[in-house]
């Protein structure tokens, strides 16, 4: 039974690293939300009432970050974004230009867009960027 026992464990173990950098990007998007709602507005972005997140039923379009005038469904998107919580790589152009693949599926409108990025950004084209530090600052204000 022992042996059984340290399998599911070893099996979870290894599970939980070969899924990490995805769930932790899961787990940080609410609190990276909560920050900009506390934020905000800031010079690049206007205040929000809603901040929250939209994805098709089967994925293929994802915006974690959407800025609205209400919810659950707005009349008028304030900004879109991305979460990228890696380690080593920064938000870049590949990045950003599936933000706009995405917004573009979501509006027509030329809504501002913004990454949240644990490793900063590496490209030009955000209306703003926020950092580990930047959305830290939310809590001691």
């Amino acid at each position: 039974m022992e042996e059984i026992e340290r399998g599911r464990g070893d099996l979870t173990l290894r599970r939980i690293r070969e899924n990490w950098t995805s769930w932790r990007g899961r787990a940080v998007e609410p609190l990276v939300r909560e920050a900009l709602a506390r934020l905000l507005p800031d010079a690049n972005l206007p205040a929000a009432p809603v901040i929250g997140g939209y994805w098709t039923r089967t994925n293929d379009v994802e915006i974690d970050i959407v800025g609205a005038d209400r919810g659950p469904i707005a009349k008028e998107l304030l900004f879109v974004g991305s979460v990228k919580w890696l380690e080593n790589s920064p938000f870049d152009r590949h990045d950003l230009a599936a933000l706009h693949r995405h917004r573009a599926a979501l509006t027509s409108d030329p809504v501002p867009v913004v990454a949240a990025s644990r490793s900063g950004t590496d490209c030009t084209g955000l209306d703003a960027a926020y950092g580990p530090a930047e959305l830290l600052a939310a809590w001691s204000a």
